[in-house]
């Protein structure tokens, strides 16, 4: 069997002396794993880090196997970030929170570009903003979205000013106030009020946190990734700086 289609490399495990265990995510299979032979050599190398965009050509003798891959460099996105610690951080992140979070071949054209697009606009000024919406969006991907239209006890629809971390939805300042530290606050630019700052970036990636752990980690009983918590230590040390 054989099929040829663009991904986005998710990560790689050693598998003897000269080969990889490649996972990446397809355009039209999902994530999908296979075999690269020769993954050392410097061709390969570069190509198979996480976040660079691939040409694939897998092959199998039936489906179900492991199979596999030729793979062809189309875009270097991991090699325009390796001088910013936070940008290549966060496209770190963002490749294990989709291998983690979806299942093998399950399709979702939607998010392979979603995230090809992530991985280029990353090397923007803007990049933060950028990723903490993703963040959002690939909550909703997964099924457990967040709602910040109107408040979760009174449906007002503005002074939204926290987030239930029961529910995932929005909380005004009246209702929230007496139950505030229970609550988690809402960066305001997440609905459109204001503009990021490194104090929202920092609460906005708190948020997020809180719903991967609860809904794809903690059920799980496994830690939070560690390149997501090197993304929100960056974060912090970018308060420390103010």
């Amino acid at each position: 069997m054989e099929w040829r289609d663009d991904a986005i490399v998710l990560g790689t495990r050693k598998h003897g002396e000269n080969s990889v265990i490649l996972s990446l995510f397809t355009r039209e299979r999902g994530r999908h794993s296979g075999l690269v032979r020769g993954a050392f050599s410097k061709k390969n190398r570069g190509a198979l880090q996480a976040g660079n965009k691939l040409s694939v050509v897998w092959r199998g003798r039936l489906e179900e196997h492991l199979g596999n891959f030729q793979v062809e460099l189309l875009e270097s996105n991991a090699a325009h970030l390796i001088t910013d610690p936070g940008k290549l951080a966060a496209l770190s992140t963002a490749c294990t929170m989709v291998e983690f979070g979806f299942p093998e071949r399950e399709p979702h054209p939607e998010l392979f570009d979603t995230l090809a697009s992530l991985a280029v606009a990353l090397d923007h000024d803007n990049w933060p903003l950028i990723y903490v919406k993703w963040e959002v969006a690939l909550l909703s991907e997964l099924g457990f979205g967040l709602n910040f239209s109107e408040c979760a006890a009174t449906g007002q629809l503005d002074d939204l000013h926290f987030v239930s971390p029961k529910s995932g939805r929005a909380v005004s300042r009246e209702a929230g106030e007496p139950y505030k530290d229970k609550l988690l606050p809402l960066p305001q630019f997440l609905i459109g009020k204001g503009e990021m700052n490194d104090v929202s970036y920092h609460q906005a990636l708190r948020l997020t946190w809180y719903f991967f752990d609860r809904h794809m980690f903690a059920v799980r009983n496994k830690e939070m990734p560690d390149t997501r918590q090197r993304l929100l230590k960056i974060a912090c040390e970018m308060l420390s700086t103010e």
